[in-house]
């Protein structure tokens, strides 16, 4: 066939001016009743890839994950940021279980907030490491790691699930986050207290342990000067949603109409709008085109693979306008 005919032309143009488009924004904008903004995302490719392995968005719900086990994500405040997070086998005031601890991954992106106070339930009194060294095994006993001048005890012991088992104020124990050492990490084996529960908030209620805040908050960081994106920033102010090119780890922007951009979504809003009302007329006369070649193809004794429309081979092409295009060897018959 010859390269030069009309119809190729129009094709070619055709197919390099229609864009890579995606029917929906991939990278969402809530899980559940949580709002998704920079770092974190509702799935690969989406907010900050550091983040992706930690916090996950699944069947609507948003969950932390670490390798002491996943937890719900209660809130995000995205102005002091913040994540808080509740732990299934963490004691309250309404009931005491049996924990397993909690431990920070190594590489996380996150920190314990100073807000965080957690406290040791049912310790053992003799053997207990928490109070006979500081936690750091260095040998220094200077600081105990186990602060039981506080009335947090006292507090936490007088809710009825506790003070019902009369456990004496001496098996508990209250420390702040830093006292978990370098790897952030609540072996309650290792520690001989069969439970811990933990707090970020009185919520003005210091002396009322029921109406406290329970549960974990850890602060997290953008980067190590820990400045929000630039770029980020652009794209979110053109309703974009941050997120990453999966094989490169590259910054894309995820615009509403489904295109992705390197930039911010003006420019992405502004092709979509070109293209379906400055392009898209293309599709008729190419199609009309196509189809007129393939009544020019008949003339000949030759297998061909052409682009049409099913009913252009019955030498219908007013139908192509309205059929979808397909793939198909078509024998031609010589007359």
């Amino acid at each position: 066939m010859d390269c030069t005919h009309p119809s190729v032309l129009l094709f070619s143009i055709f197919l390099l001016l229609v864009p890579s488009k995606i029917s929906s924004q991939i990278c969402q904008r809530n899980c559940g009743k949580e709002t998704l903004k920079y770092p974190f995302g509702s799935g690969p490719g989406c907010g900050d890839p550091r983040f992706q392995a930690h916090v996950t968005c699944s069947e609507q719900k948003l969950t932390f994950t670490s390798h002491t086990g996943s937890y719900p994500v209660t809130s995000i405040d995205y102005s002091n940021q913040l994540i808080h997070i509740s732990d299934p086998t963490m004691s309250t005031c309404s009931c005491t279980v049996p924990s397993k601890g909690f431990g920070l991954n190594w590489d996380a992106p996150f920190t314990f907030s100073d807000s965080t106070i957690f406290a040791l339930v049912d310790c053992s009194t003799n053997s207990s490491s928490i109070c006979q060294s500081n936690g750091y095994d260095d040998g220094s006993n200077s600081k105990l790691l186990c602060d039981q001048g506080t009335p947090i005890c006292s507090l936490l012991y007088s809710c009825r699930p506790i003070s019902t088992i009369n456990l004496p104020i001496s098996t508990c124990c209250v420390y702040t986050p830093v006292n978990l050492g370098p790897s952030f990490e609540m072996d309650l084996q290792k520690l001989q207290c069969p439970s811990y529960t933990g707090f970020y908030n009185f919520n003005d209620q210091q002396t009322d342990p029921e109406k406290w805040n329970y549960g974990i908050a850890l602060k997290y960081k953008f980067s190590t000067t820990n400045d929000y994106p630039a770029s980020c920033a652009a794209c979110e102010r053109s309703y974009g949603v941050c997120g990453y090119n999966l094989a490169f780890n590259s910054f894309i922007c995820n615009c509403p109409n489904g295109i992705n951009t390197t930039t911010d979504c003006f420019f992405a809003s502004s092709y979509n709008n070109a293209f379906k009302y400055g392009v898209a007329w293309l599709i008729y006369p190419v199609a009309w085109s196509l189809c007129w070649e393939a009544s020019w193809l008949k003339e000949f004794g030759h297998s061909f693979l052409v682009f049409f429309c099913g009913r252009c081979v019955h030498m219908q092409p007013i139908a192509c306008m309205s059929i979808t295009f397909k793939w198909k060897r078509v024998n031609l018959i010589p007359l």
